[in-house]
Order: C-alpha cells, then sequence, then structure tokens
C-alpha cells in the first residue's frame, strides 16, 4: 500500500511539473515576444524595422541571439504555416527550430521555406539593435565595443537601454563609452532642444575625430541652402563646440606623431648604435650589421620556444632571458667575422663592404636552413601587452613605450662603458689617433675586436626589441640597414650623442612627412633631405675626429 501511494505522489508531482512548464511557457510576455518575432517575416522594409526595433527595447533572453541569427540569414519564412523559424539544412531537407527557444518543430522541404528579407537599412538597424543588446554583457571590453556601435547609429528606442545601462555601470573604463553613445542617441533623437543641448555638452568632452564628424553633420545644408538643423541654438552651440574639439584634436593628433616619431627613433637607434661604435672606431661599412640584428631576434625566438616547452610559467621574464642571451651570441658572431675576416681588410673600404655583403648572404641562407625562410612567430609578455588610448585616438602601446625605454637605458649603459671603463678610454683614443694610442702600448686588433663584438653585441639586443613589433625572418636586418646607415651619417661617424640626435631627427620627421605625403614619398624625402645636408656638412650633425678623418 505504501510503495502504491508513492508512485501516485510521484506521478502527481511530474504531471504538476509539466502542467507548471507548460503554463510558464504560454505566459502573456512569451506569446507577445513570439508574436513580435512573426513580425520578421513582414515583406515592408519599414515594417521588418520597426519590429527589430520593437524587439530590442524588450531587452529579452534570447532576443540577441535572434537577432544575430537574422543577422547571418538563418531564419526563414514558413510558407505552410505563415511563421517564422531557424533553419538549419539536413541532406536535402531542413530541420527548423522555434526561433526564440530553438525547441524542434519538425523538418520540411526547402520549398516550404523563404529566407527573411534582408537589405542595408535592415542590415544597419540589425547592428545597433545587437549593439544595444550586448550593452549587458559580462565583459567589458564588449559593452565598450556595443556602446561604440550604438554611437554610430543610435536608435531613440536605445535611449532608456543606454541610460539603463549607464545608471547600472560601475566600471570606470566603460563609462565614457556609454555617455559618448548615450549623448549621441540624445542629439539625434532629443525632444527638447535642452536635451540636444545637453548633449552637445557632453559629446564636446570628448576629444574624438568621430564626435567632430557628428558634430558637424549638424552644420551641413541641403540643396536649397538651408541647414539641415533648423534649431539656431542648437547650430550655435555645435559650431562652438566644435571649435574647441578641433583645437584638443589637433594638440592630441600632435602627440601621437611625436610618440611614433619617438618610437621610430628609439628603433633607429637601437639599431644603429652598434654601428656607429664599428663605423668611428674601425672605418669599417658593415653590411651584414642587419643579419647581428637577425641573429638577436631569432635567439629570442629560440628562447622562448625552450620556455615555452619546458617553463611555460616563466614566459613573462622570457625578454629578461633573451637579451644578455642574444648580446652574448650576436657579440660572438661579430668577434668571429672580425678576426676572421675584417682584419685582413683595414684600409680597403671596398672590399670591406663586399666581404661584409657576402657575409650578410650567408647569414641569412644559414638561418633559412635552420629555422626555414617563413617568419617565426616571438610572443609579447603580458606587461608588453595593450595600450594607452588618448582623448584624440592616438593609440600608445605598451610594446613600443618599452622599446623606449629599453634604449634609453642601452645608451645611458654605453656611455657608461665608453667614459668610465678602461676599455672604453682605449677605444676612444684608438678613434681619435690610432697611431698614437700603438705607440702607447694598446693593443689596437683586441680593441678593433672588441668594439666589432660590443657593436655586434648591441645590435643582437637591438633584435629582441624588433622581434616585439616586426615579423621575425631572414630578412628582418635588410629592412634596417640603410635607415642605420643614414642615421650614423648624418649625427656623425663615431659620435654616441650625434647618433642619437639623428636617430630622433629622422624618426620625428618620417612620421610628420608621412602624414602629408605617404610612408613612401616620406622615406624619399628624407633621403633626399640627408644627401643635401651631407652636402653641407661632410662630417654630420655632431663631428668626430677620428681616423677615418685623419686620414
Amino acid at each position: 500500500m505504501a510503495a502504491f501511494v508513492t508512485r501516485v505522489l510521484a506521478t502527481l508531482t511530474v504531471l504538476c511539473a509539466l502542467t507548471t512548464g507548460a503554463v510558464a511557457q504560454e505566459t502573456p510576455e512569451n506569446s507577445a515576444l513570439s508574436s513580435m518575432v512573426q513580425g520578421l517575416g513582414e515583406r515592408s522594409f519599414s515594417k521588418l524595422i520597426t519590429a527589430v526595433n520593437a524587439l530590442a527595447a524588450t531587452g529579452e533572453d534570447g532576443v540577441t541571439e535572434l537577432l544575430e541569427a537574422y543577422l547571418a540569414r538563418k531564419l526563414y519564412l514558413q510558407k505552410s504555416v505563415k511563421r517564422v523559424v531557424y533553419a538549419e539544412q539536413e541532406g536535402d531537407d531542413f530541420r527548423i527550430l522555434d526561433p526564440l527557444t530553438r525547441k524542434p518543430l519538425g523538418t520540411v522541404k526547402s520549398d516550404d521555406l523563404s529566407r527573411l528579407r534582408l537589405n542595408n537599412r535592415v542590415r544597419r538597424t540589425l547592428q545597433a539593435a545587437l549593439g544595444g543588446l550586448t550593452l549587458k554583457s559580462k565583459d567589458p571590453a564588449k559593452r565598450i565595443k556595443a556602446a561604440d556601435a550604438v554611437f554610430k547609429a543610435p536608435k531613440a528606442e536605445q535611449l532608456p537601454i543606454l541610460q539603463k545601462a549607464l545608471d547600472g555601470e560601475k566600471d570606470k573604463s566603460v563609462r565614457p563609452a556609454l555617455q559618448r553613445a548615450l549623448a549621441a542617441a540624445r542629439l539625434a533623437h532629443g525632444e527638447t532642444s535642452n536635451a540636444r543641448l545637453a548633449a552637445i555638452s557632453m559629446l564636446g568632452q570628448f576629444a574624438d575625430p568621430q564626435v567632430s564628424a557628428r558634430l558637424k553633420s549638424l552644420l551641413v545644408k541641403d540643396g536649397d541652402g538651408n541647414f539641415i538643423e533648423q534649431d539656431a541654438n542648437v547650430r550655435k552651440a555645435a559650431e562652438s563646440a566644435l571649435r574647441d574639439l578641433e583645437e584638443r584634436i589637433a594638440i592630441w593628433d600632435f602627440v601621437g606623431k611625436v610618440f611614433q616619431g619617438v618610437s621610430l627613433a628609439s628603433v633607429l637607434l637601437l639599431a644603429a648604435i652598434g654601428l656607429a661604435i664599428t663605423f668611428g672606431v674601425m672605418g669599417v661599412i658593415n653590411m651584414a650589421h642587419g643579419e647581428m640584428v637577425m641573429i638577436g631576434a631569432y635567439t629570442t625566438f629560440v628562447i622562448q620556444e625552450i620556455i615555452r616547452t619546458t617553463m611555460p610559467g616563466l614566459f613573462d621574464a622570457s625578454l629578461f632571458i633573451a637579451i644578455p642571451a642574444a648580446f652574448l651570441v650576436a657579440g660572438a658572431f661579430g668577434i668571429a667575422i672580425e678576426r676572421g675576416i675584417i682584419r685582413f681588410l683595414y684600409g680597403r673600404p671596398l672590399e670591406t663592404l663586399l666581404a661584409t655583403w657576402g657575409i650578410s648572404l650567408i647569414l641569412q641562407q644559414m638561418v633559412r636552413t635552420i629555422f626555414g625562410p617563413t617568419n617565426r612567430e616571438v610572443g609579447n609578455p603580458s606587461w608588453m601587452s595593450g595600450a594607452i588610448q588618448l582623448d584624440g585616438g592616438a593609440l600608445l602601446t605598451y610594446n613600443r613605450i618599452w622599446i623606449i625605454v629599453f634604449s634609453i637605458i642601452v645608451v645611458a649603459l654605453l656611455a657608461l662603458v665608453l667614459k668610465k671603463t678602461a676599455f672604453g678610454l682605449r677605444m676612444r683614443a684608438v678613434t681619435q689617433n690610432r697611431r698614437m694610442a700603438s705607440a702607447m702600448g694598446i693593443r689596437t686588433g683586441w680593441v678593433d675586436a672588441m668594439t666589432f663584438g660590443l657593436g655586434s653585441g648591441i645590435a643582437g639586443m637591438a633584435g629582441v626589441a624588433l622581434s616585439q613589433i616586426d615579423n621575425v625572418s631572414p630578412n628582418l636586418g635588410q629592412a634596417y640597414i640603410v635607415d642605420s646607415f643614414m642615421v650614423v651619417v648624418f649625427g656623425g661617424v663615431g659620435n654616441l650623442l650625434g647618433t642619437v640626435f639623428g636617430a630622433l631627427t629622422l624618426g620625428l620627421a618620417n612620421k610628420f612627412l608621412e602624414a602629408w605625403s605617404g610612408a613612401v614619398l616620406a622615406k624619399i624625402l628624407v633621403l633626399i633631405a640627408v644627401i643635401l645636408f651631407i652636402q653641407k656638412r661632410p662630417r654630420g650633425m655632431f663631428a668626430l675626429k677620428g681616423r677615418a678623418v685623419d686620414g
């Protein structure tokens, strides 16, 4: 008897649960939402836009997936029963599902389905609607992206959604994007002049070219010469905000270009500083200097591969291991080249140029044989990933910021070596007067070898830095060898301070000219300017007496 009662109670419980579920599925809210979904089956594009906006305004669960499916062309109208369904092809037939709940509804032939209509107007409406719905995402990056999408195409229906999202937003990095999107929506759909004036005041706080374009649209005239924006007060406020905005945008644009120029200068400095040392002390035109940079980059790749396979937890420290390793490896190559080839060719600059050019080809082929001809991936540590977004749209990436810092440290350490060590004293003595230095007992051959090794080692460290911003390939060094020689000649052969100023001048000139003429023409103009400068000052910006000059 007890077992019978237990079975009856279990049966009643299951029935109650099923009944409750059935009732829950038929709530007025769900029924209304399903009716709104059927509005997507309209043939009129205007009615389709109305239906999309109405669905987005509900903010209900499942609407985002529904609209994404519409945008992906996976929603159909089932002709036989005139209902909107989600369809997936299975062989020659289609399996249809409820567009909201994805509940299976059966299988139909393709003749019974018609894909929902979609044009550019509806597509833009869908994208804007999805942007508003994504404002509820748990991921801050997605919320910012959604706010930016709403800013580009604000809809009146999104005003309450934006206000609600802004009121509940606690992340300080997301709030500005939401404020900008809400101001754009109020400017486009504000019911009163005061609301639109407040929106202009809010937009004026953002030094953003997109905001500038939005304000300029208020000052456009139609074909008859009349302002599209009829309210004179709104136009006046837009003009005032626009003037202030463009001044701030110009300032931030200048800051961004200066950063890009200094970033390029730091790269040129790292690539050229070792060349400046060897060229100044030894008078050798080393065409294989770029390959020392390449060797440093591949050393970084090898170290990262070892860490990935053996100690992945140390990946963020990989560059701290790669920097001294690249210095030693590239320095060893440099000493071997000087002792094996260069020391037999002193006093014959053309032959040293041809010999080092041949060495560069050999080193490139060696790397191709060992690592292959394709680019190799060198990852950024977490502390070098990301960027600082300035108000004017300029982006200061962490990897370039750290390269600037690294170049300053390298120059400072090199200056200490040259000024405060016995080796630096001997090297400067050889640079100023080789014969007298030799007469004083300085081993000039040893100084030459160590100098070549030091210059090559610094080039190897430059390769570590370049691996974070450029492709690591056998041709990596070739992209910087011409620019490196330009920096050395322009700054003054063998002069450390001249190399720094030369790199800074050429880097800034390149970036400011690029904005006006494009990258290729900018390089040509800089090259012409350097040639003309050298015609007037053959010894460069900071002339230094050395063996090449004395001779």
